[in-house]
């Protein structure tokens, strides 16, 4: 007998027996922007991640505080780009709320179909990346080439694609294209027949169902309890859509329902994106042509000071509720701002979501999270 053999415990040679910590990030090519995952593993089952966000911080809301209001509204862009109209307009609500102006009716009922719009392209992307992530990859080109047809939109309205920067406090820095409302109404035709594509190829496919269903669950009391919100919270069951609970631009207007799954798992957040998109679409419709004349801005003073005082603004952007606290000292630039960010809070889940799954599942709970990293460090 060698003097090696019989040294080591079995246990001691079996992965499963062994916790084992790896880095998934911050390059990682299956996550979505630079992010650092901190795993414990026994053999290929997930036992803990931690998260390690900061790798692209810019202190966006320490360079509000030398920055003059309308100036901040081009921050909040670069946050979650994809949802950039919507943080925008939240910011400037804010701004018109502390005024006490009341903008154009005009300007409510664009902003809410562009925030539909941008609302749309952001799951249009999530959906063509979700499926890329895990193996599907002619999701990717589905996605990305009806998603192009509301950025034309965008280009040609605001002039730009992807941030546009067009809402500013008081309302919009100019009006609508001419040919705005038809393409609008050109894009819902043509998208209620393509979405349908988008089951066909991978809501029903087997294997999809496999890696989604009963994965990366979390109970609604939990979701509550880490703040997730957006259709992350609302695959579990939670009900917490800004525009039902507290609604702001015209959505006190327009009939939609708010997608609820109780499921709890990485299938039921994909199915209410795939359900918030025909809702959207249907929002927009009994829009567009209701689109009342005038102004598309009041008249703002050159120079913005809000009175002193705290003020906030809440909106649902595409992955969930996105605050804006402002605490203002009379001056043309706030003393504080504080942004809450829902990617922020929807990732401190991931570890209770995770745990007991095996590493590849981790991708595809990610991806249901629909992250923005950007968002996270501000």
């Amino acid at each position: 007998m060698s003097e090696h053999q019989n040294i080591a415990d079995p246990k001691e040679l079996d992965l499963d027996y062994q916790d084992y910590v790896i880095n998934m990030g911050p390059q990682h090519p299956s996550t979505h922007g630079v992010m650092r995952f901190l795993l414990t593993l026994r053999g290929e089952t997930v036992d803990n991640v931690q998260s390690h966000c900061g790798y692209i911080h810019r202190g966006i809301e320490k360079m509000t505080e030398r920055l003059t209001y309308p100036q901040i509204v081009h921050l909040t862009d670069r946050m979650d780009y994809l949802s950039a109209h919507i943080n925008n307009a939240a910011v400037c609500m804010c701004v018109e709320k502390a005024l006490q102006v009341q903008i154009p009716e005009r300007v409510k009922y664009i902003r809410t179909i562009i925030e539909e719009l941008n609302r749309i392209a952001s799951h249009q992307l999530w959906w063509a990346a979700f499926g890329m992530d895990l193996g599907a990859l002619t999701t990717f080109f589905y996605g990305l080439r009806d998603r192009e047809y509301i950025l034309d939109i965008f280009e040609e309205t605001t002039g730009g694609r992807l941030i546009q920067s067009y809402n500013t406090p008081g309302g919009l820095m100019n009006d609508i294209h001419p040919n705005f409302q038809s393409k609008v109404k050109q894009f819902i035709k043509d998208f209620r027949k393509v979405l349908p594509e988008y089951d066909r190829l991978l809501t029903g496919n087997v294997i999809f169902k496999q890696r989604c269903e009963g994965v990366g669950y979390i109970s609604k009391e939990d979701a509550i309890s880490y703040g997730l919100t957006g259709p992350s919270g609302r695959g579990s069951g939670f009900s917490c859509d800004v525009r039902k609970t507290a609604p702001y631009g015209v959505y006190d207007k327009v009939n939609f329902k708010e997608v609820l799954y109780t499921e709890g798992d990485t299938l039921a957040r994909y199915r209410v994106r795939m359900d918030e998109m025909l809702e959207s679409m249907s929002i927009i419709e009994q829009l567009i042509d209701n689109i009342p004349a005038g102004d598309y801005a009041a008249k703002m003073k050159a120079v913005i000071k809000l009175p002193e005082g705290e003020y906030y603004q809440r909106v649902e952007a595409a992955r969930g509720e996105f605050g804006v606290h402002i605490i203002s000292d009379g001056n043309k630039n706030p003393y504080r701002v504080k942004f809450r960010s829902p990617n922020f809070s929807n990732l401190n889940a991931i570890n209770t979501m995770s745990k007991g799954h095996k590493i590849a599942d981790l991708i595809a709970i990610s991806g249901s999270l629909d992250l923005v990293i950007p968002d996270l460090d501000r």
